[in-house]
């Protein structure tokens, strides 16, 4: 393998990442999880800004793809930064709970009203 086929290989593998976040984005809301097994309510991902972002890296793909020979690979790429901008701005509440949240997500009680709790509640266990 020759040194030029190391962006083309790269750019390949991005876009396999970008059909993976457009089908994400678009996939029928019954293939999805039902069932919360979080103490707290998960933060919805928001379909149009993550469907952005996989055209934002899918032009960042194709830009790779193209290396220095192809005409258009500078304004792909400044339109692939402003799809991934925005499309991080409309999920901006979806992508604070995935990297700040550090909480326990244990099943069971917790404040949210809708899942079920139990009457009696049991003092920690202490091991000494």
């Amino acid at each position: 393998m020759r040194l030029e086929h190391i962006p083309v290989v790269l750019g390949v593998l991005v876009c396999i990442v970008a059909a993976g976040l457009l089908y994400d984005a678009f996939r029928p809301d019954d293939l999805r999880p039902h069932r919360e097994r979080r103490r707290r309510r998960r933060a919805v991902p928001h379909r149009a800004g993550e469907a952005l972002v996989g055209a934002g890296t899918l032009c960042m793909g194709a830009s790779l793809i193209g290396q220095d020979e192809w005409r258009w690979g500078t304004i792909v790429v400044f339109v692939g930064v402003a799809l991934l901008v925005i499309g991080a701005v409309l999920n901006r509440v979806y992508l604070k709970e995935m990297l700040l949240f550090r909480g326990a997500a244990r099943r069971g009680e917790g404040d949210d009203p809708d899942l079920p709790r139990d009457d009696k509640q049991k003092p920690p266990m202490r091991i000494r």
